[in-house]
């Protein structure tokens, strides 16, 4: 008999004073808590998400561009982590405590406006695995459409980084 191997979203891997993202943290009681999961053979990652209502934009109807870049941020981010720890061979388990990253630059190219009420899905690739720098490559689609594109130049935050006095 074989057991299903269990999702585990990259973002519950996060160390402790790391999950308190409003996009993506699980411990943000007021946040959205995007999640992304490595796909099966580890070279890409995907996050599917239904936004509210109250994120419309100034075109009625329509996701505003900035809740977008969020995903984008938090989606990026997150795959970043995954295609780093995946670069050193490691598997992700319930035990696993991820290096964070965060964004050094991201560039988004809308390409259409992406309709409220549709769940989207963002699914990103490395270009560019190094030591501290990831350059990721994100499509952002609903409907079976690309609405938008970005690309993400993720950094790796060291443990003493952000720590509070």
């Amino acid at each position: 008999m074989t057991t299903a191997k269990k999702k585990i979203a990259i973002q519950d891997t996060y160390g402790e004073r790391f999950q308190y993202c409003w996009g993506c943290g699980p411990k943000n009681a007021e946040g959205l808590h995007l999640k992304s999961y490595p796909i099966e053979d580890g070279e890409k990652c995907i996050c599917r998400f239904t936004p509210p209502e109250k994120y419309t934009g100034g075109v009625p109807d329509n996701l505003f561009g900035g809740m977008m870049a969020v995903i984008f941020d938090c989606h990026g981010t997150a795959s970043a982590a995954w295609f780093a720890h995946h670069n050193k061979g490691l598997e992700l388990t319930e035990d696993t405590v991820i290096g964070r990253f965060v964004t050094a630059r991201l560039e988004v190219d809308f390409k259409k406006s992406l309709p409220m009420n549709e769940e989207i899905t963002v699914t990103s690739v490395a270009e560019e695995v190094g030591e501290r720098k990831v350059i990721v490559n994100m499509e952002m689609a609903a409907g079976g459409v690309i609405r938008a594109k970005a690309r993400m130049v993720a950094v790796g935050v060291k443990d003493t980084m952000y720590k509070r006095a």
